[in-house]
């Protein structure tokens, strides 16, 4: 997503908004996609996908308190999200899209389609955007801690040096055995100066646990996947942030949650984990080939 960026006022602030792929306006609205980033990722995640769709307008903001939007002030949650990419799609006149979401932004998809429905035509969830099978009585902190593990507790560390993060990231189960050094651009925008000589994080702690609330514990969520009215099709992996089985959406769970919604079509994608469906060759594939067919489905 390096072709080109635009800055987007919202609220608390100025989002920055990756652009590729041609000018956007309302007469491209049919070759058009917003693609929504993960929890404590940036815009530079779509890049294996931007690579395979160069016809294509991909629109991917830095959310609120990530990447180039982390000074973006006030409160975070589903719905503040879902109103920055309401204003992303009116200042590059877009009308209405295919909404794409990995992780997080699965969730942030679900609820801007709920709460600006006008401007959504079909939603792609990338292993993310149902409820997580968590039990429902652990904190917020306990939460974040079990579902994300590492990826979390990097956010309170500090870094000498660009290449003491990568060496963290070389070191994480989801990436060991497959880098590409077109990671190194990515884990290098994630990081900003911590004022005292060091490196760290991009991402807040603090905005994470108000976003982890609002999906596990919120009224925002449930209420959007109770009235979802936009065709909807979710790709699950096996495995999960630390290339575990059986990943975010274990089987048993999907059987037992996915007839409360009948209007998402479900796929389940062997072999890849929860970073790689988007962050490699082989997910990125798979990713590129549905928002193809999402694209053509729309007309």
């Amino acid at each position: 997503m390096s072709e080109g960026t635009v800055d987007v006022p919202v609220a608390g602030g100025t989002l920055r908004v990756g652009v590729r792929g041609g000018d956007p306006g309302s007469s491209r609205d049919a070759s058009a996609a917003l693609l929504v980033h993960g929890i404590t990722s940036s815009h530079l995640a779509w890049d294996f996908v931007a690579e395979r769709l160069p016809d294509v307008t991909l629109i991917a903001p830095d959310l609120r308190g990530r990447g180039m939007s982390r000074t973006v002030a006030g409160p975070a949650g589903l719905a503040a999200h879902a109103a920055d990419l309401a204003a992303t799609l009116d200042r590059l006149g877009i009308e209405q899209t295919v909404v794409v979401g990995h992780s997080m932004g699965g969730f942030v998809a679900v609820v801007f389609a709920h709460l600006y429905p006008e401007r959504v035509s079909r939603l792609l969830l990338v292993d993310g955007g149902l409820p997580l099978d968590v039990d429902p009585r652990l904190s917020t902190d306990d939460v974040i801690s079990g579902v994300l593990g590492p990826t979390a507790a990097r956010l309170a560390m500090q870094f000498a040096s660009l290449d003491d993060y990568l060496a963290f990231w070389h070191r994480h189960p989801a990436f060991a055995d497959d880098w590409s050094t077109r990671l190194d651009e990515y884990f290098a925008y994630d990081l900003v100066d911590d004022g005292a000589g060091a490196l760290r994080p991009a991402t807040a702690y603090e905005t994470v646990v108000a976003d982890v609330a609002d999906m596990n514990g919120g009224a925002t969520l449930p209420a959007a996947l109770a009235q979802l009215r936009h065709p909807a099709r979710l790709i699950t992996v096996s495995r999960g942030l630390q290339n575990e089985e059986p990943g975010m959406y274990s089987p048993g769970y999907l059987d037992r949650v996915l007839p409360t919604y009948p209007g998402i079509r479900h796929e389940r994608i062997d072999g890849v984990n929860h970073y790689r469906i988007v962050m490699s060759d082989a997910g990125a594939d798979v990713v590129a080939q549905a928002l193809r067919e999402e694209l053509a489905a729309r007309g």
